[in-house]
């Protein structure tokens, strides 16, 4: 029997590590929150925690090691530049990775081409050939399944449709720019907009509480929120004639609010013939699906 693949998922909140065997199961796994530091080796020191963890679990015995990581990354350098990690700037993760764990294969990508990566091996996305995973959560992210096989472009930043521009005169987004989708349905925004409009409410989860209970000012935000996505993936999907997008995240947990208008919106911008077989559905795996993408990534045909 082989050896596991090590894990890594890094993002703003969280920093997980894990055991994944050959067939893509999840064996192990634990995390640790990211620190709110500024100093870099701190955050490393949470990281190289959980990856202790799962290799004490592997009796200190690995395959290799895949690594998921919010972006900016790149890949010539094996760095990573979290917008949501300010003291990891160029940090040389796949480097530190690899002396961890010497002599096997370390391979770094985007969290957003990790989870389509995982719901395509493991999850929603099995037997599609032109896909694009995404994530509509704190931010918007993706990744890209070209030709059933990962998509990374120049960088590695390929698949960052969180910033296609669905709206010229739109609000300004993170990003620099303005009218970008994140700008408008990833859940802060979402939460932003209700409350110019009179919801008294918080968060996202409370946003989809009200959705769901029929609170029109909720229902409206999610509407809002919906036609935007629906924009952005018909014109993925046009560039790249996709016939899956597998939609996971924390805002894609709030279901028929979301997915109902998305649909509807879809139909309208989704006009070209070759477009007509193309499927929107509810990613599978959760948060285990960057995991799952960064053992895919050791694989000879991912």
């Amino acid at each position: 029997m082989s050896a596991p693949s090590l894990v890594l998922d890094i993002g703003g909140t969280k920093i997980a590590a894990g055991l994944v065997d050959a067939k893509g199961q999840l064996l192990q796994r634990n995390q640790q929150p990211t620190p709110r530091s500024t100093d870099p080796d701190e955050v490393w020191s949470a990281a190289e925690q959980t990856i202790a963890e799962a290799l004490a679990a592997a009796g200190g015995v690995v395959s290799g090691a895949g690594i998921s990581s919010a972006g900016p990354i790149d890949l010539t350098r094996g760095t990573i530049s979290p917008v949501n990690i300010g003291a990891w700037r160029g940090f040389p993760v796949r480097d530190r990775v690899a002396a961890v764990v010497p002599g096997v294969p370390v391979r770094l990508a985007g969290d957003g081409l990790c989870m389509a990566l995982g719901e395509h091996w493991r999850g929603a996305g099995q037997g599609a050939t032109f896909m694009l995973g995404m994530v509509v959560s704190t931010g918007i992210g993706g990744g890209l399944v070209l030709d059933g096989v990962p998509y990374d472009g120049r960088t590695g930043n390929a698949g960052h449709v969180g910033h296609v521009v669905v709206d010229q005169h739109g609000p300004p987004c993170n990003c620099g720019g303005r009218g970008c989708v994140e700008a408008i349905a990833s859940g802060p925004h979402l939460v932003s907009w209700a409350r110019e409009q009179g919801w008294v409410g918080t968060d996202a989860k409370s946003l989809a509480d009200a959705a769901n209970a029929g609170d029109p000012i909720a229902l409206r935000a999610f509407t809002r929120g919906a036609d935007a996505i629906a924009a952005m993936i018909a014109s993925v999907a046009a560039v790249c004639d996709l016939d899956l997008v597998v939609i996971g995240g924390g805002v894609a947990k709030s279901g028929p609010v979301l997915f109902g208008p998305l649909h509807a919106a879809l139909r309208g911008y989704a006009g070209l013939d070759f477009l007509s077989g193309l499927r929107v559905v509810s990613a599978a795996l959760g948060g285990d699906a960057g995991l799952v993408g960064a053992a895919a990534l050791l694989r000879p045909n991912p």
